[in-house]
């Protein structure tokens, strides 16, 4: 079995209703395909229950609400491809304290932070103990403050001690520089329309994609939860890459 724990955000775009946002939305869409048992936890303030977390329990029905105080909120605005983003709110911050009973047959699980402030190092470590834990590089990146969302390698070096598998966007990447240094068994790099590369046992492979349309909003996410669920079935972390691109595609494929 394999799981996901992030915040649930509201997404802001000019002139429309606030759309659910955050990896437990993103992730549920391509949860029904992958053929695994999993589950998925999401995190908001209870006042946004009710428009966060049904449009996730109706894609996937492993969504596992987690009680919390406050919501994250991000303004957003996309032009072609380029896109830029306000921090509005800050979401919960994850104590060790806060996460729920995982099944004990989760041996993979990959944490998704919105923020930088979403998840600290000791919540990191206890949610590594006894599994292997891939985690998304906006917690290392995003600093976790109100305002136009700045990147920036400012991060804990302990954040990533129990990690197995780091997922990163190009952006991300450059942010960090040289991810040899980072000491983790897997690095793979999401390169948009290009592809992906996987960082592993020494090497570096490149996955190609095909340039597709429609709203790549949540791929990062989708790419990730279907890396790991290939990874859980002792796929190699190319052919986890692969399937996951795959993956990836064939949702752009059906959204405008």
């Amino acid at each position: 079995m394999i799981a996901l724990l992030g915040n649930l955000a509201r997404d802001l775009f000019r002139g429309e209703p606030p759309r659910p946002g955050g990896a437990p939305v993103h992730a549920a869409r391509v949860l029904p395909r992958l053929g695994v048992s999993a589950r998925i936890y999401g995190r908001c303030a209870l006042a946004d229950r009710d428009l966060l977390v049904p449009p996730a329990s109706a894609l996937a029905d492993q969504i596992c609400y987690v009680p919390g105080s406050s919501t994250a909120s991000f303004s957003i605005s996309e032009e072609g491809e380029r896109r830029s983003m306000e921090v509005l709110a800050l979401g919960d911050t994850w104590q060790p304290s806060d996460v729920p009973t995982l099944p004990a047959s989760v041996r993979w699980i990959h944490v998704a932070p919105l923020l930088r402030s979403d998840f600290p190092a000791a919540t990191l470590a206890a949610l590594g103990q006894g599994r292997r834990l891939s985690l998304d590089g906006q917690g290392l990146v995003r600093a976790g403050r109100l305002g136009r969302l700045e990147l920036n390698a400012d991060y804990d070096p302990a954040l990533l001690r129990p990690v197995w598998v780091l997922k990163l966007s190009e952006e991300e990447a450059d942010v960090l520089g040289d991810l040899a240094a980072l000491s983790v068994p897997e690095v793979v790099v999401t390169r948009g329309p290009t592809g992906a590369t996987v960082y592993a046992a020494g090497g570096a492979e490149d996955i190609p994609a095909t340039a597709i349309g429609g709203n790549h909003t949540g791929t990062g996410d989708a790419f990730a939860i279907a890396y790991l669920a290939a990874r859980s079935a002792a796929l190699e972390p190319g052919d986890a890459a692969r399937r996951a691109t795959a993956l990836v595609a064939s949702l752009l494929r059906e959204t405008p």
